[in-house]
């Protein structure tokens, strides 16, 4: 009896000394337990310094299929990333890296035209779409859309622009009541005729280029309405520019 106390005696120690071994040395080293890395904040980087970063700390990476869009950011730049910065993690695990896409998805222009301001800014905001420049000229509406620019030309509805696009608008400042005389605008230049309708406080409607044998080219021959007829402040007045021929 004595013995074979001894010998279970000597059995559970083993087991025990054998479990602290695995439990205490084995498995630390196997899991490489405690040696555990911070995770770099990546965001703003290229993608190239992204990469350089994360080999230098012993971590790898993986880029994620799904793309996003920021215009604060360079092509490229990482986005997001997954484990988040500062995040505990072993050595050589893989950090997916979200990055900006190289070049802005293309959306279609909405209709902001005779809508209230504060509506127009929130459609540009769901759209992904900056407002620009607010340019007040004088019309019945006030803070109504009265026209949309894109790099300073009219853009109409549907028409593609990339995502992140700044959007001027022109709108109206609620004095169109008033009552004005058209100026005459035959024989000016463009820009002179431009620059006399706007301080005229009215609006400078469709520009038609057609060749005229008898006018030089960049000269106002007609427009619509005519001069000294009676409109409104914030009228559209349609000018015809004689084309140079070719």
């Amino acid at each position: 009896m004595k013995k074979i106390i001894i010998t279970l005696s000597i059995i559970f120690g083993l087991t025990i000394l054998l479990g602290f071994l695995f439990l205490k040395v084995y498995l630390p080293m196997y899991t490489n337990h405690g040696e555990t890395v911070s995770v770099p904040d990546l965001s703003g980087y290229t993608f190239d310094e992204g990469v350089e970063i994360l080999s230098n700390s012993g971590l790898q990476y993986q880029v994620s299929v799904d793309s996003s869009f920021s215009t604060d950011e360079k092509p490229l730049a990482i986005l997001k990333q997954i484990p988040e910065a500062n995040s505990q993690v072993k050595s050589g695990r893989r950090i997916y890296l979200t990055l900006n896409a190289r070049n802005a998805p293309m959306l279609k222009m909405p209709n902001l035209i005779n809508n209230p301001l504060k509506n127009a800014q929130e459609i540009l905001a769901n759209m992904g779409l900056e407002r620009g420049e607010i340019i007040y000229v004088p019309d019945i509406g006030i803070n109504v859309v009265l026209g949309q620019k894109y790099q300073g030309v009219d853009i109409k509805e549907g028409a593609e622009i990339p995502k992140g696009a700044r959007i001027d608008l022109t709108v109206g400042d609620g004095l169109g009541n008033q009552i004005l005389t058209v100026p005459n605008l035959i024989g000016m230049d463009e820009i002179d005729a431009e620059f006399l309708i706007l301080g005229s406080s009215l609006r400078i409607g469709e520009k038609y280029f057609v060749e005229n044998d008898t006018v030089p080219s960049g000269k106002v021959f007609k427009q619509s309405p005519t001069s000294d007829m009676q409109v409104k402040t914030g009228e559209l007045i349609e000018i015809w520019i004689s084309k140079e021929k070719f």
